[in-house]
């Protein structure tokens, strides 16, 4: 016997409900495996402008290898490192942080600034070139933005440590890996924020 036009209606939404709870948990699985654009971690919210900071000043270090590689110059340079962080200990109350605090975070990332520049010219070295490309100026351009970028870390540096992070080694873990395709870049992240997650 042919199931009435109810009985039959019922089933038909049973099986629609049935495929629409098994389709709904696909895009949490797809951001899980794939980290899809759009699909965010618990950890991006807290740490992104912070990680934005430090990403922008790293970026700053291939136009300053390509000066030091045009000029001869080595890539450390202590007196400038010097200034920087003598900047940064007076700068830091402003911020409310404590100035071993700020030193220790700039330290880091004039380190990992360093690591980036070592390993590109240790590729054009190799290369007998680097690439092709108009150099920026170091005083007049590169050194007044990596100036500025100061006052943007140093903001949220200090907006951080107003809101500790729960669990922060493993949210900065999985922030940075996002970064693991590019290995150098990755080195040169986990250098710059090595200390940000020491409790002091």
């Amino acid at each position: 016997m042919l199931p009435t036009s109810n009985a039959f209606q019922s089933a038909h939404n049973q099986t629609s409900n049935n495929k629409e709870i098994a389709v709904r948990p696909m895009p949490i699985v797809l951001c899980f495996i794939l980290t899809l654009p759009g699909c965010s971690t618990s950890s991006q919210p807290e740490l992104k402008p912070l990680l934005d900071a430090v990403g922008q000043r790293l970026d700053l270090a291939y136009s300053v290898a390509v000066h030091k590689w045009d000029n001869d110059l080595p890539v450390e340079a202590p007196a400038r490192e010097q200034e920087v962080l003598q900047r940064v200990q007076i700068a830091a109350h402003d911020y409310g942080l404590p100035a071993e605090r700020a030193t220790a975070f700039f330290a880091d990332q004039i380190e990992a600034n360093k690591i980036i520049q070592y390993g590109l010219i240790e590729r054009w070295t190799a290369l007998g070139q680097r690439p092709s490309g108009q150099a920026r100026n170091l005083a007049t351009e590169l050194r007044p933005r990596l100036d500025t970028l100061q006052s943007t870390l140093l903001f949220e540096l200090s907006n951080l440590e107003r809101k500790p992070l729960n669990d922060c080694p493993r949210q900065l873990a999985n922030a940075l890996a996002q970064h693991a395709s590019d290995p150098l870049r990755h080195t040169a992240l986990l250098r710059a924020t090595a200390q940000l997650c020491v409790k002091r």
